[in-house]
């Protein structure tokens, strides 16, 4: 696949890095053209030096046969600007743009831009390490009612089906980490001190999910 990365600061290269590596044609495009030496050595696709909504600069890209594009440059108006002129323009169906404002992720993804807000991102893995009891949810998507949790498996609760936490429509687990090794959560896996669970849960379901691993009610047969 052609792919077009808008933007060659340290996300933009290191982005274009590893999709060439997986395979991928690369178009990179930044305004200034000293940014293209971050770039890795190995780097083979095409650089372009202009704006990222500019239409002969897309074109020396190779919009037409993009098959993905990313705006990862520092500023959000360029990147939504860029993502809408490569979704509406050009029917590029996989589009991406980074956001640092996370108030203005929610409305761009409901107008169907995917975004990835990296401020309200790294500020959640921030507080997850620092306050690793008092984060109720790990990742959050930007519509506000789905999310990811992550919780260590209650002692109460080793030797037990995990399968019987689930609650369809409420939250389901999803994934066990035992040992260091992750793997896709089975109906029949049973619990082992020290497994760490992921469940995808609905925001308004956290509470219950809580209560259902740590509360009342724990004791399954």
């Amino acid at each position: 696949m052609h792919i077009v990365v808008v933007g060659c600061g340290r996300v933009g290269s290191e982005l274009a890095a590893t999709l060439e590596s997986q395979g991928h044609t690369v178009a990179v495009i930044d305004k200034n053209g000293r940014a293209f030496r971050r770039l890795h050595a190995e780097f083979s696709g095409t650089t372009v030096t202009g704006l990222g909504f500019d239409r002969e600069t897309l074109a020396a890209a190779g919009i037409d046969k993009a098959g993905a594009f990313a705006a990862v440059t520092n500023g959000d108006n360029s990147n939504i600007l860029c993502a809408r002129i490569a979704r509406e323009s050009y029917g590029i169906e996989h589009v991406v743009a980074r956001i640092y404002d996370p108030r203005r992720a929610l409305i761009y993804q409901r107008l169907g831009i995917p975004t990835v807000a990296t401020v309200a991102w790294t500020t959640d893995q921030v507080l997850r390490r620092l306050l690793p009891g008092e984060s109720a949810h790990d990742w959050i998507d930007p519509t506000g009612k789905v999310c990811m949790v992550e919780r260590e498996l209650p002692r109460s609760l080793v030797g037990h089906k995990l399968g019987e936490l689930n609650e369809p429509g409420r939250f389901w687990l999803t994934a066990v980490s035992r040992f260091g090794s992750a793997q896709v959560a089975r109906g029949d896996v049973i619990g082992q001190e020290g497994d760490i669970l992921y469940f995808v849960s609905a925001l308004d379901a956290v509470e219950e999910l809580r209560l259902r691993l740590d509360g009342p009610g724990t004791e399954h047969h």
